[in-house]
Formats: structure tokens, C-alpha cells, sequence
């Protein structure tokens, strides 16, 4: 897991989709999906699901979401 994999996550979630963190971030958006998909990939789970035209957290990502803000954090405090 890479903090930049982390704020990525971060960044969908707060925006709600995954052209807007892209932009937010300073990153292409395929850059972004395959950040995401690559954590995804290391949880072992979707972190995100479709529900009609709506982005949302998965089960699991509500889950670990608390956890890689909490990281994102101690990062932010570290530097």
C-alpha cells in the first residue's frame, strides 16, 4: 500500500467520483483508477460500487475508510 494509493481513495470519496479526484489530485484519471484498483487489489476487495449512475463505498470501504484517513493523517501530522 502507497500513501499516494491512499489519498486517491481519499479523493474519490470525498468527490464522488473518479474524473473529479483525478483533477483534484493533479493526475490523470486512468492514473487514478489504476492506483485505486492496484489497493483494491491489496485489501483483497472492491472498495467502491455502482448503484445507477452513483459512485459509493462497498461494504468493505466503509470498513477501512476510517483506518486510511486515520493514516492519511498521521502522514500529514509526521511532516
Amino acid at each position: 500500500m502507497e500513501l499516494h494509493q491512499i489519498r486517491y481513495f481519499l479523493a474519490v470519496c470525498e468527490h464522488g467520483g473518479f474524473s473529479r479526484a483525478a483533477h483534484d489530485c493533479g493526475v490523470s484519471q486512468p492514473a487514478l483508477t489504476t492506483a485505486v484498483k492496484r489497493l483494491e487489489t491489496e485489501i483483497g476487495g472492491d472498495l467502491f460500487h455502482r448503484e445507477g449512475r452513483r459512485l459509493v463505498l462497498s461494504e468493505l470501504g466503509r470498513l477501512v475508510k476510517p483506518h486510511l484517513e486515520k493514516l492519511s493523517g498521521e502522514k500529514d501530522a509526521a511532516m
